[in-house]
Parts: C-alpha cells; structure tokens; sequence
C-alpha cells in the first residue's frame, strides 16, 4: 500500500523514526509521501527522502496554517526548490506540491493571503507538471471557487484528510480530484460511512496524516503509517469488497497520481 500524506519529519518521532519506518514496512507499506508545511519542515523532509529514496517521497508547499504575513517570502522559498528540482538532474524531485489549501478553523487573520497562497502554488503546480496535495479544513466551498478560479483541467489532485459530506465528494471527483482517506474513516462519529459506500473505489486513495489523527483504537494516541491497514480493512467493510481489493485499487490510484 502507499501512504499519500505522513509527516513522518515531525519531532514526535524524534526518539524512534527509524524502528516506526521499519514497522511501516513490515505492514506491508510500499511508498510514503511527506507533505511539507513551511521552510522549517524542509530539512527533515529532504533528509528523509535521501536516507529512503523512491521510498520516502517529498512534497514541495507552504501548508495554510503557516501562511503568515511573511506567505510570500515562503513562497519564493518552494518556487527556489521546485526550480532545483527541474533544473538539476541529480536533485530530488517532488512527487507533488503540497499541502497547500484553506483553513478557516483555527485562525481567519490570513484568510485573502491564504487565498493568494493557494492560487500562487496552483499555478507553480501546472508550470512544474505536479498535482496538488489539498488541506482544506472548514473551507471545503472556498477552496472548490478557488479551483474553479483557476479553470484549468490540467490542476489535478487530492482532498487530502476528507471528511466531507456525499455532495462535497461528488464536487471533488467532478473536479477530476482523489479523496484522501485517513484514521477519521475508523470514527464512530466521523461521517464516511455515509460516504464511502456511494462513490468509487477509484476515487480514492489511503493516508494516515501521522501523528495527527490516529484511528479506531488508538484514537487519540500518536498516529503512525502502520496503521494504515486499519484504515484499509474499515474502507473494504465500509464499500463491502475485500481488504485486498482495496489495497490493490488505492496503490493503483496513487500511483497514476
């Protein structure tokens, strides 16, 4: 399986990185893909992805809740490394530009900045041939008219963490995006069991956006990417096919991105 979206650079793994890899790829975890989040994320994500290459596989963005008044200093910062990106040949390439969206739960002081943030890297994205990774927490609509904004179907990408409603997923695939699915699946409360069950397994792809966002029973707990299978057996049970099938599918549909 491929885990689409996992800060496995975050400091919460400081102490055992290593030994929660390792235990990632006995579950059977083939590729993981850090989203970055601003300049100060970059250095462990690049270092990871040299200690595991075409195994680790970096991102390249500036994530919404770091959009600050400085956004644009951020900005020139991604568009140097996707710029090295395309111009070395031996320098690491990014597997998406990410995580870039809206936020509008935990602070609306930089809401038009996150705005110009977004369409700055949708453009990036299609002058660098890449997709985009999407956050977008309480800001799903306004993040769909920014898209529609820039009116190009070349802009692909995923909803990364969706937790959405029917009609929101139906918006998302309509716009030629994936649906990242993570620990929220496992929830009692969380909502895709209203979901899932309607839409197509090729719309979807899994993630655990480690170390946030633990599923059923470690809910609460430091998230890993070995627990992907946890959210991989409540996906099957919920779109009644087999783990295997949706193992087989979600690799396929992540590895088309």
């Amino acid at each position: 399986m491929i885990e689409t979206h996992a800060h496995i650079y975050d400091e919460v793994f400081n102490d055992d990185r290593e030994a929660m890899l390792e235990r990632a790829f006995q579950a059977g975890i083939q590729q993981i893909w850090m989203p970055n989040c601003d300049h100060t994320t970059i250095d462990g994500m690049m270092a990871l992805a040299e200690q595991y290459p075409n195994v680790c596989l970096p991102m390249m963005g500036l994530h919404p809740t770091y959009v600050k008044e400085d956004f644009q200093q951020e900005l020139y910062i991604v568009e140097e490394w996707l710029n090295k990106a395309q111009d070395s040949p031996s320098a690491q390439k990014f597997v998406a530009i990410g995580e870039i969206g809206m936020d509008l739960y935990w602070d609306k002081t930089f809401v038009e900045q996150q705005k110009e943030a977004f369409l700055v890297q949708c453009d990036l994205a299609l002058k660098h041939n890449l997709w985009i990774d999407i956050h977008s927490r309480n800001a799903f609509w306004e993040v769909v008219e920014l898209i529609e904004k820039v009116a190009n179907p070349q802009l692909k990408g995923i909803f990364h963490c969706f937790t959405g409603t029917l009609e929101e997923a139906q918006k998302a695939i309509e716009l030629g995006f994936k649906l990242g699915v993570g620990g929220v699946a496992t929830f009692k409360n969380g909502g895709l069991d209203k979901v899932l069950p309607y839409i197509d397994l090729e719309h979807i792809v899994l993630e655990t956006d480690c170390p946030y966002l633990a599923p059923v029973p470690y809910r609460g707990k430091r998230n890993e990417v070995a627990y992907i299978p946890l959210i991989a057996q409540r996906v099957a049970d919920l779109m009644q096919v087999s783990v295997e099938t949706i193992a087989q599918k979600t690799t396929e549909n992540a590895l088309k991105m």
